[in-house]
């Protein structure tokens, strides 16, 4: 009995990609499978990685497929071989804390892991149901007044070029939550539904919210599904856009929800990370992150992003 056995997968063990790592799945899997061999949307392929967002790193299997990602193992691997390869990898960004495994690992994977017959290592993860993520959203209707203590608040809702350290004034000034550059900020939001299942409004910022949103993709591909569902007018309305940086990180929450996002639960889950209209200097794309709870810059063509838009209510 081995670990495609133990953990009921269809594949087998030869469906390892051992060169696969995390920074080559956004153009295999996410550009509907940018490697020659990602034939089919069925397909799935699996690849071991380092988790090292928490305390101690955690080694992972992950079941990849053009538009699928799910991790369906954690691998109780020896804590000093995790160390190791982390501390090998040397200096990352803050928001790049899932890392390939090294040879070590690979090695002690296939002595202990891949065909062993004790499976006591291997840690099943239970796949999130998330067939309500956008059920009742179980907020006041549209007409319920501003709370006593709270008024409407105008935020920049123009496109922007932010320095680093612009980015950081900006949201330090407006006493926005970012957990990594101002952990004590936060905006007091009210929002209602809207009764149409699509989205919600936030009557103190004034914005009408996607409750869902787009799928990942490069900047300019999300503007050109933006114009698409402006031409097919999304919940009878014609003029959605990407948000500011403030505009999105008014949506931010100091607490993570049922579903790992500092974001209301009303929200899909779907999109973890998403655009914002602001670019930086001197290169760079500005993006707010809900799962780990902050503004960060990447590139806009990879990894790319999922795009929430909002528009003027």
């Amino acid at each position: 009995m081995g670990l495609f056995d133990a953990l009921h997968l269809t594949g087998n063990p030869t469906a390892v990609d051992w060169e696969m790592t995390p920074e080559y799945t956004f153009g295999t899997f996410e550009s509907w499978g940018g490697r020659e061999r990602v034939r089919s949307s069925k397909e799935r392929i699996y690849y071991f990685f380092i988790d090292a967002w928490g305390k101690e790193p955690k080694l992972c299997l992950m079941e990849r497929g053009i538009k699928y990602a799910r991790v369906v193992a954690e691998i109780l691997a020896p804590p000093d071989l995790l160390r190791r390869c982390v501390e090998q990898q040397g200096k990352v960004a803050l928001f790049e804390r899932t890392m390939a495994i090294d040879e070590e690992l690979k090695q002690w994977l296939i002595d202990n892991v891949m065909s062993s017959v004790d499976n006591s290592k291997v840690v099943p993860v239970v796949s999130e149901d998330r067939s309500d993520r956008l059920g009742p959203a179980g907020l006041p209707g549209l007409n319920e007044p501003l709370p006593a203590g709270l008024e409407p608040v105008q935020l920049p809702d123009s496109a922007a070029e932010l320095t680093e350290e612009e980015a950081d004034r900006l949201i330090r000034d407006l006493g926005l939550l970012d957990h990594e550059r101002n952990p004590a900020g936060g905006f007091s939001s009210f929002l209602v539904d809207n009764g149409d299942g699509l989205t919600v409004t936030d009557k103190v910022s004034g914005l009408t919210w996607q409750r869902g949103g787009l799928d990942i993709m490069s900047n300019r591909m999300l503007r050109k599904a933006v114009d698409e569902l402006n031409r097919e007018g999304f919940a009878g309305h014609s003029d959605w856009r990407l948000p500011t940086l403030a505009e999105a990180l008014s949506l931010m929450q100091p607490e993570m929800n049922a579903k790992g996002q500092h974001i209301n639960s009303v929200f899909s889950s779907d999109q973890p990370f998403i655009f914002v209209d602001a670019v930086r200097k001197p290169g760079g794309q500005w993006f707010v992150d809900f799962k780990h709870g902050r503004a960060y810059w990447a590139s806009g063509t990879i990894p790319g992003g999922f795009g929430r838009l909002c528009r003027k209510a």
